[in-house]
């Protein structure tokens, strides 16, 4: 998470002002397409490097130019020099990347990711018949999280021949039809050999654009990874507070603010249970490459705090919502919702029938980046009620991604509104 403590500010075009998530099955390109616009490795964590694949969310910055001499598509790049005039480009909006896991039991963080994300590269290996299972799975929690600014990137053209390439088109477009993505263009790319890039990157600018967002409204950030960044061997005076990683979704941030993170920690006082929030005030605000005085919405923000760092650790506050102390939404330990749920499993190789939710049966919630278990105590054909294991910061009318334990995994199998 490195992206968080860049220094040394330099133009407000190179400040992240939006996320775009790269979502799609798993060994299809994802993190090989954020490496190849952004030029980091977004699978930085150790087990990740191990195996192979993405298993928490990755963040990279990307600053889109365009040069002024050149026409169509060959005008836009990543770079701030245009490689074939030699001369400098124009910088015009920086732009972070949320990669997501692609693996059938990592879902729940797909979910979590999504809640961030103004845009999605939706990737398909052009190598795979199309659909996939989490190809299936990931366009239905776009669905769900209501991320509708999408582009599909046919990615690995390089590895089958050119009338394979269009068989596959053919089949994404027949899987689409009808969805989301209905009308997302597709661009045929190969990531791993930088094929085509510029038309991608031409056509993130024209179809997901910045989001009007209002500065001026009372801060609210979805906490996606908490850490303590402090080396072994500091010294207690050179010790450094916790520090919140995620998106802030309208109003701004200052240095010396007081802030507000609900749930906030779990207490237990006379054999009961209790949650209370922490207060705490911001030290440091990071974004990119940048080192802020304050810090608007959009792209990915790091909010350096006075916490004590142990209570930031192994994201342990990851899920929380940060804003003006009072000035959240309450924390709930019941929730009434309205469902819609789905007539079979998405992402399963078998087709599963989707039934009814049943009082008594614990289901799994994504609301925003927070995540809970619960028991349902009581179940209706189109709502239910559930007391939740962990309480969550929540309004009235927020989306809530349904998933229920199938084969000792957690599947998706619907969403809903919190009434």
């Amino acid at each position: 998470m490195s992206e968080f403590y860049l220094m040394n500010a330099v133009d407000e075009k190179l400040i992240p002002e939006a996320s775009i998530g790269t979502v799609g099955h798993v060994e299809h390109g994802k993190t090989t397409l954020s490496q190849a616009l952004s030029g980091k490795w977004t699978g930085t964590h150790s087990e990740e490097q191990k195996r192979g694949l993405t298993i928490k969310l990755g963040y990279a910055d990307v600053t889109v130019y365009r040069c002024e001499k050149c026409e169509g598509f060959e005008a836009y790049s990543t770079s701030p020099k245009c490689l074939k005039h030699l001369s400098e480009s124009i910088a015009l909006r920086t732009i972070s990347l949320v990669d997501a896991p692609g693996h059938e039991t990592l879902m729940a963080t797909v979910l979590a990711g999504a809640a961030l994300m103004d845009g999605a590269l939706f990737v398909i290996a052009a190598n795979q018949k199309c659909p996939q299972p989490q190809t299936r799975e990931h366009l239905m929690a776009l669905n769900i999280t209501g991320v509708e600014k999408i582009v599909i990137v046919q990615n690995k053209i390089d590895a089958v021949p050119p009338e394979k390439v269009k068989e596959n088109y053919d089949q994404i477009k027949n899987f689409v039809s009808g969805t989301v993505a209905e009308k997302a263009p597709i661009i045929p790319v190969s990531a791993q050999q930088r094929i085509n890039l510029d038309a991608l990157i031409a056509t993130i600018e024209q179809e997901i654009p910045t989001p009007k967002r209002d500065p001026k409204k009372n801060p609210k950030m979805l906490v996606v990874r908490t850490f303590d960044v402090n080396k072994p061997g500091f010294v207690p005076g050179k010790l450094s507070g916790g520090v919140l990683g995620g998106s802030l979704l309208q109003g701004e941030f200052k240095i010396g603010d007081e802030i507000e993170i609900r749930p906030g920690l779990k207490i237990e006082r006379e054999n009961k249970i209790f949650w209370e929030p922490l207060f705490t005030k911001i030290s440091g605000l990071h974004k990119r490459n940048m080192s802020l005085d304050k810090a608007g919405p959009g792209g990915l923000v790091g909010l350096m705090t006075e916490l004590d760092p142990a209570l930031t650790k192994a994201d342990s506050l990851a899920g929380s919502v940060v804003g003006y102390p009072g000035k959240l939404p309450s924390v709930l330990h019941k929730l009434h919702i309205e469902t819609d749920l789905m007539e079979t499993i998405i992402g399963a190789e078998e087709s599963i029938k989707v039934d009814n939710i049943r009082t008594n049966e614990p289901l799994m919630l994504t609301i925003g980046t927070s995540r809970t278990v619960g028991v349902v105590t009581s179940a209706r054909k189109d709502d239910f009620e559930i007391s939740l294991k962990l309480p969550v910061c929540v309004e009235k009318g927020n989306r809530v991604a349904i998933s229920r334990q199938i084969a000792n995994r957690w599947r998706l199998i619907g969403s809903g509104l919190i009434k």
